[in-house]
């Protein structure tokens, strides 16, 4: 017992294409946030080597302007607050490029796995993530762990990187300091950013270790336990029960159905021991006769009890009876193969009802059916039977 419930909580079965969609629809996808930090520092980075001596330029005009004061705005302090709203307009017109740079390498980098995806059900307030108990499971959980790993080996990588490149600098930051404060200023600048882009470079490491782990990581999540499989089909397809209950209900409807369509039937042809299949044939019509009914065994009998309630003629052709049973569904035509079997049993029924004197009966047809039709009692293609 305790066997089959270790079993039952092993998360061996792949996530059915359902479970993917649910979790999906609740904000569980895969996601790296090394690959978004990693992308976004390295762009920014990127964007202040290339633009940064401009944005640097724009920053310090826009900072020298606001400590040069006329009179005039002096004695006036609404002035002074119209040029210092103006002020923080110019600074954040000059980073706007850059803060719009950040959200789209951002928004880009995180839907790179996993793709786009929105879900309030993820940013749903959930009892579980204020619990003690769910919380201290978290802290000292295996992915836990695994983050701290990534933060070492980030301080490691970021922080190594940049101590060698603060001592190659050392030399020139000494000729910086001999340096006019402009061009000084633009050295250091350049510098720095420099040692910004190199440095921020080695989160691509992280990156590539961290994207096939979360990939992995969330594919071991949603894995699903052989109960998990068994109850999602059911609630899919429904319990074996209640579709065998179905099936049956089915089965009773199409049987009633077609004892009900046994009074526009002309002829019963039988076995007469297993098989008995019912054709009903409109002269005025061009069309062939048509199967309303057949059935073995039980099937066949409740037919024959039917079909003698509602006066309908009876023609014993084992052959006949057994290549009509196989080779036509309920309410389908007869092939046109036995068309010439089944007209001489019609015409021989039709015959007998036009006559009413006994001396005047039509001699019983002997109808013939092709070879490639005859079939034995299990529907295998076999010789000609007499039973």
């Amino acid at each position: 017992m305790a066997e089959g419930d270790d079993d039952s909580q092993d998360k061996t079965e792949e996530p059915t294409s359902k479970r993917l969609e649910k979790a999906r629809e609740e904000g569980q996808i895969a996601r790296s946030q090394e690959l978004t930090i990693a992308a976004t520092v390295i762009c920014v980075a990127a964007y202040m080597f290339l633009f940064g001596e401009s944005l640097l330029r724009d920053v310090s005009d826009n900072f020298a302007s606001s400590f040069i004061f006329e009179v005039g705005i002096l004695a006036d302090p609404m002035r002074v607050g119209t040029r210092l709203a103006d002020a923080m307009v110019n600074a954040f017109i000059a980073i706007t490029p850059i803060l719009i740079l950040t959200a789209m390498v951002a928004i880009i980098s995180s839907s790179l796995l996993g793709g786009f995806n929105f879900s309030l059900k993820a940013i749903q307030p959930k009892g579980e993530k204020i619990s003690p108990l769910k919380g201290l499971k978290r802290i000292l959980s295996l992915r836990s762990l695994v983050e701290l790993g990534k933060a070492l080996l980030k301080f490691l990588l970021v922080g190594s990187t940049a101590w060698f490149l603060i001592l190659a600098a050392i030399p020139e930051f000494g000729e910086i300091t001999l340096m006019a404060l402009e061009p000084g200023l633009g050295e250091a600048s350049t510098l720095l950013v420099t040692s910004f882009l190199v440095a921020s470079s080695t989160l691509i490491l992280i990156a590539l270790i961290d994207v096939p782990y979360q990939v992995y990581q969330h594919k071991e999540q949603m894995k699903m336990t052989k109960k998990d499989v068994k109850d999602e089909r059911k609630e899919t397809d429904g319990s074996p029960e209640v579709k065998g209950r179905l099936r049956q209900k089915q089965r009773e409807m199409s049987v009633a159905r077609m004892m009900t369509a046994i009074a526009e039937a002309d002829v019963v042809i039988t076995n007469p021991e297993h098989f008995a299949v019912c054709l009903a044939y409109d002269p005025s019509s061009d069309d062939p006769p048509k199967m309303v009914a057949k059935g073995v065994d039980h099937v066949a009998d409740r037919i024959k009890d039917t079909a003698k309630a509602e006066g309908v003629a009876f023609f014993e052709s084992p052959v006949l009876a057994r290549a009509l049973y196989f080779t036509t569904e309920i309410g389908g035509f007869i092939p046109e193969a036995l068309y010439e079997a089944v007209a001489k049993v019609i015409a021989y029924i039709f015959n007998i009802n036009a006559i009413n004197r006994q001396s005047d009966r039509p001699s019983r047809p002997e109808p013939k059916v092709p070879d490639d039709l005859v079939f034995d009692s299990n529907g295998q293609r076999s010789e000609i039977f007499d039973d």
